[in-house]
């Protein structure tokens, strides 16, 4: 009898051992299906297929970053809000700062200026050269009456490279480059 469960147990372990595999591959070829209706501008059918992928994998970063952003393009913010709010809590600390990049910019379209604020303030915590963090504030603050620290974000955004940072600065503040040295 005792041989008899080892040999079961050993079976089931095989099973689990070839399963999981599959499990991942299935997983990749749903993100995959769903990242191709993506690009081809099918958003809904991205979804089902990005979700199908979280469904293999639930731990699957780049399917909830990737369906939130094609829910943010749908408008639906509230479950663009959530995807990414799993990046967040799923990710490395580069998926993490994207992810609260994203969220931020979420919230910043709907209307949600100081949620916004602090999801780039923690961008910026975690990759303090995130240029668009930056910019993103700067808009974020600017909606919500910030004047003053708005020009400072776009500074260093645009010290960091961002360039629709650098665009804004010529077209407000021609001196930017002079000032802030």
């Amino acid at each position: 009898m005792k041989r008899h469960s080892t040999s079961i147990a050993l079976a089931i372990a095989g099973m689990i051992a070839v399963v999981e595999p599959c499990l991942a591959d299935t997983a990749n070829a749903w993100f995959d299906s769903g990242f191709s209706r993506h690009q081809a501008g099918d958003l809904k059918e991205a979804v089902k297929l990005y979700s199908r992928a979280i469904d293999s994998d639930d731990k699957f970063v780049m399917a909830y970053q990737m369906r939130a952003a094609a829910w943010q393009r749908l408008r639906q913010y509230s479950r663009a809000i959530d995807d990414y709010s799993m990046v967040i809590n799923l990710g490395e600390p580069s998926f993490k700062a994207v992810g609260y990049l994203n969220r931020g910019i979420v919230r910043n379209m709907s209307g949600h200026f100081a949620d916004a604020i602090a999801d780039f303030n923690m961008a910026i915590s975690i990759d303090r050269f995130m240029g668009p963090a930056y910019f993103h504030r700067a808009i974020a603050r600017s909606k919500a009456g910030d004047s003053t620290g708005n020009i400072d974000d776009f500074i260093l955004a645009a010290r960091f490279g961002d360039l629709d940072a650098e665009h804004w600065l010529d077209a407000h503040k021609p001196d930017w480059r002079q000032a802030r040295k």
